[in-house]
C-alpha cells in the first residue's frame, strides 16, 4: 500500500504485518521541479544525489516497516535541514520570519543549497522570496509532516518508535581507510545504544568498515524528531556510494546487488529489534 504526492513524495506501507519502524530517505529524489533554474551542469548536480537509496531499502515494507521516499532533489530545498537556515544573502528581499543560518548554509549546503560543489555556484543571482516560501510549504513541510504522522502514529500504538534516517556519501579516503558505513546518532543523543550497536553489528558481520558520528552525526530529522527519553530513536545510516554505483556516471555496478541484500539483512534485524522492545515494553 502507498500514499503519494504527486513529485513529493512516496510513502510504502506495509501490507500485513507493522512493526514501529520508519525507515526513510531524504535526498533521493530525482524528479526536478519546472521552476528549478540552476546553472550548473546537471550530470554534476545529480552527483549530490543519494541515488538508488530508496531501491537499496526497498524491501523494508516486507519486513513490516514503513518506508517514506522524497520525489524531490535534495538541491532543490534540503529536507534534512531546518526550515530557517536559510543564508539571508541569497533572497531577492526581507524573508518575513527570523533567520538563523548555520555553517551549512555558509558552505552553501543549508536548506536552500547554493553551490553544486565547491566553487561551482548552483544560481547565476538571488532567489525569489516568494519561490524559495514555495518550495519549503510544497515540498519540504508536507514531508516533514509525514514523518511526525508516522513516529506519532508508532507512538501510540506501540509505545515507541524506531527510525533510521538513510543516506548515500562519496568515497571517503581509500584502500583500507576507506569508510563503508558510517552510523550517526548525534554523539548518543537521538537513540538508545542498543539499537545503534545492532546496526553497527550487522554491518561490520558482513565485514564493513563501519564508523559512528565520524564524520557525520546527523542533522535535522534526527534533531528534531529523536526523543530516547520517550521511547523514540533515530539513527542516520551512511552508505559509500562506491559499494554499489560508478560515483561519475550514477550507474550501478556488480556490487548492488550483494549490497542489497546485506541491507536487506539489516532491515530484518531492525524490525525483529523494534517487534522486541515492544513486547518487552508492553509486558512491563
Amino acid at each position: 500500500m502507498s500514499f503519494v504526492i504527486e513529485d513529493v513524495l512516496v510513502r510504502h506501507d506495509p501490507a500485513g504485518r507493522r512493526v514501529p519502524v520508519l525507515f526513510d530517505s531524504p535526498h533521493s529524489g530525482t524528479v526536478y521541479p519546472r521552476d528549478f533554474h540552476f546553472v550548473c551542469p546537471l550530470p554534476v548536480l545529480r552527483q549530490a544525489e543519494d541515488t538508488y537509496v530508496d531501491e537499496l531499502f526497498a524491501c523494508a515494507p516486507e519486513q513490516g516497516a514503513t518506508l517514506l521516499l522524497a520525489l524531490f532533489p535534495r538541491t532543490y530545498v534540503d529536507a534534512n535541514r531546518a526550515a530557517d537556515d536559510i543564508d539571508p544573502g541569497i533572497l531577492d528581499g526581507p524573508w518575513p520570519e527570523k533567520l538563523r543560518p548555520t555553517d551549512k548554509s555558509a558552505a552553501g549546503m543549508g536548506l536552500i543549497r547554493t553551490l553544486c560543489r565547491p566553487g561551482l555556484p548552483l544560481y547565476d543571482g538571488r532567489l525569489p522570496v516568494a519561490e524559495v516560501a514555495e518550495r519549503i510549504d510544497r515540498y519540504y513541510r508536507p514531508y516533514h509532516f509525514q514523518v511526525a504522522s508516522v513516529l506519532d502514529s508508532f507512538s501510540a500504538q506501540f509505545g515507541g518508535a524506531w527510525h533510521v534516517d538513510c543516506h548515500s556519501m562519496p568515497s571517503i579516503g581509500d584502500g583500507s581507510s576507506t569508510i563503508d558505513f558510517v552510523v550517526g546518532d548525534r554523539d548518543g543523543r537521538t537513540s538508545e545504544r542498543g539499537f545503534v550497536n545492532l546496526i553497527v553489528e550487522v554491518l561490520r558481520g558482513f565485514g564493513y568498515r563501519v564508523t559512528r558520528n565520524d564524520p557525520y552525526k546527523g542533522v535535522e530529522l534526527l534533531a528534531r524528531y529523536a526523543n530516547p527519553a520517550r521511547g523514540r530513536h533515530s539513527v542516520q545510516l551512511e552508505i559509500n556510494r562506491r559499494l554499489y554505483m560508478n560515483e561519475e556516471t550514477l550507474e550501478k555496478h556488480a556490487g548492488f546487488g550483494r549490497l542489497q541484500g546485506h541491507l536487506s539483512t539489516l532491515v530484518r534485524e531492525v524490525c525483529a529489534y523494534a517487534a522486541s522492545r515492544t513486547v518487552a515494553r508492553a509486558a512491563e
